[in-house]
Parts: structure tokens; C-alpha cells; sequence
């Protein structure tokens, strides 16, 4: 029977300590601080990240170039005989398409999913993939349920500051300055990998209410009678991100919530500040 290796990236906001604890080989997605290049936890922490946003400092995202793609794979590639790859959405991010390319040089040996998720969706996929691994199914086989399962999940959160949100084009300059005079706190939902404008409202408690209120309906409704997992997630400071983690505890108490920090590659998008709810079909 093939030895099958789960590899994903940061984006999904596994650390490299759980990765090692998993199994999972992991590719760390780099971003720049003022035109240079850092990788997370490795030569800038979360919170000296943080710092030089607050001290208004330039960020972006970028890919990891094909070289840092295929040395990762090659050394998991000395482990396991085959590879599944579990990147970000191609609807979001280049490097999955990239990573497809790449995979051309690798018949037989790596296999990419795209399976349309990111942050605490796509973590939850590669816990699936590799309970599926565990349980003996083929590579094949687990490729498929990922791209079968791709849109039972839903992300909503909201953001502090509407100005990454301008800076990346996802809203206008003047709904952004018009947004910030009278607190606009907009939801946004990700789902199938697409980033869209789930409902605006005044204030954090008003976006908070409508978003545990949107999950309460996809389980009443979209996700009625099914097993589901709910995970809360945040930029910056860990507080604000237990305290959402308890008040989502509080509201659906039958389920056991936990929550993650979004790494740096989506913190840059986004900022300090956002608090997020996904629930995802436990399979």
C-alpha cells in the first residue's frame, strides 16, 4: 500500500508545532514588512508584526518561489511515496494554480486539491484528509472527497479597520471613508473560496449578532440535521479572540468550539482586529 504524505501552507493557519504533532508537512506562506521578505515565526513573530503595522509599515503577501515548493516536496517525497497538497483557493491565491504547474514535474507523486478553502475551512480539510488517509483510502479516493466537500463550509467575520480591506480592492475608497465616519462594521463570507458582502451593519455587537445569527441559520437550514464543526479565529490580540471564542462557546453550547489566530499571510489583508466563525460538515 502507498505511504501518503498531507502537505498544506500557513494560510491555513496550522502552526509548525502541530504540523510536526500531525504528520503534516507544512509550506510556510512568505509576506513583506516594507519591501522585505519574512516568513512567520521564523524571522518575524505575530507580534512584531503586529508592531510595525501599528507603526504604519507597508505589508504584503507573495508566494514561495517554485525552488521552496519542489525542495519541500522532494523532502517529504523521502518519507511517503505520495503526496496530496492542500493549498489556499485558487479563487483567492495564484500558488494553487502554480502548484498544479509544479506538479507536472512530479506524475504519479503529487496530487493538488483544490478544494476551494482557507484559514480554519481548509485546516479542517487537511484533519480530514488525513483521517480519510488513516482509514485506507487511495490517494484518488481522498482527492475526490476534498473536491466533493469543497463547499460544505462557511466562513463570516468582520474587521476593525476598513482601510486593508481598501488597499487590497475589495472596497472603494469613499465606502471606506463613509464606513469608518459612521462605524460600518461589514460581514463577509467566504465560501467556495470567494470573499463577499455578507451584510453591513453599525458597530462590533451589531456584526458579532449577525454573525453567530448566520450560523444559527446554516445549521437550521443549509446544514440541518448534520454533524458540524465550529472554529473561531482572529487577528492581534489573543484576548479579543478568547473572548469571541467564549461568547460563540456560549451560543451553541452543544458544540465544543475552539479557536485559532489567522496567520500573517491573511492578517495582511485584513489587519489587527478581525474576529471570524467558520462551521464546517464534519465527515
Amino acid at each position: 500500500m502507498s505511504k501518503i504524505g498531507i502537505v498544506t501552507d500557513t494560510n491555513s493557519g496550522m502552526t509548525a508545532q502541530e504540523a510536526a504533532r500531525l504528520g503534516v508537512t507544512l509550506m510556510p506562506m512568505p509576506f513583506t514588512v516594507n519591501g522585505r521578505n519574512y516568513v512567520e515565526n521564523v524571522n518575524m513573530t505575530c507580534g512584531e508584526f503586529f508592531d510595525r503595522l501599528a507603526g504604519g509599515a507597508s505589508v504584503a503577501t507573495s508566494q514561495p518561489s517554485p525552488e521552496d515548493v519542489m525542495r519541500l516536496w522532494d523532502e517529504a517525497l523521502q518519507t511517503y511515496d505520495q503526496l496530496i497538497y492542500i493549498p489556499m483557493s485558487s479563487a483567492l491565491s495564484s500558488s494553487c494554480q502554480s502548484a498544479r504547474l509544479f506538479a507536472e514535474d512530479y506524475p504519479g507523486k503529487v496530487f493538488v486539491a483544490d478544494n476551494r478553502r482557507i484559514s480554519i475551512s481548509q485546516k479542517q480539510s487537511v484533519l480530514d484528509a488525513l483521517k480519510w488517509r488513516d482509514a485506507g483510502l487511495s490517494i484518488e479516493e481522498i482527492l475526490q472527497n476534498l473536491m466533493d466537500t469543497a463547499l460544505e463550509a462557511s466562513i463570516y467575520l468582520t474587521v476593525d479597520d476598513l482601510k486593508y480591506l481598501k488597499k487590497g480592492g475589495r472596497i472603494t475608497p469613499s465606502v471606506a471613508a463613509i464606513g469608518a465616519v459612521l462605524n460600518i462594521k461589514p460581514v463577509l463570507q467566504i465560501q467556495g473560496g470567494k470573499l463577499d458582502t455578507y451584510k453591513k451593519v453599525r458597530g462590533l455587537h451589531a456584526a458579532q449578532h449577525t454573525m453567530l445569527e448566520a450560523v444559527r441559520k446554516d445549521l437550521d437550514e443549509r446544514f440541518a440535521g448534520q454533524d458540524m464543526v465550529l472554529r473561531t479565529a482572529y487577528t492581534g490580540d489573543a484576548d479579543v479572540g478568547r473572548v469571541w471564542n467564549a461568547q460563540v462557546q456560549e451560543k451553541f453550547p452543544q458544540f465544543e468550539v475552539t479557536g485559532d489566530p489567522l496567520p500573517i499571510s491573511i492578517a495582511c489583508h485584513v489587519g489587527p482586529g478581525v474576529i471570524a466563525l467558520g462551521l464546517m460538515k464534519k465527515l
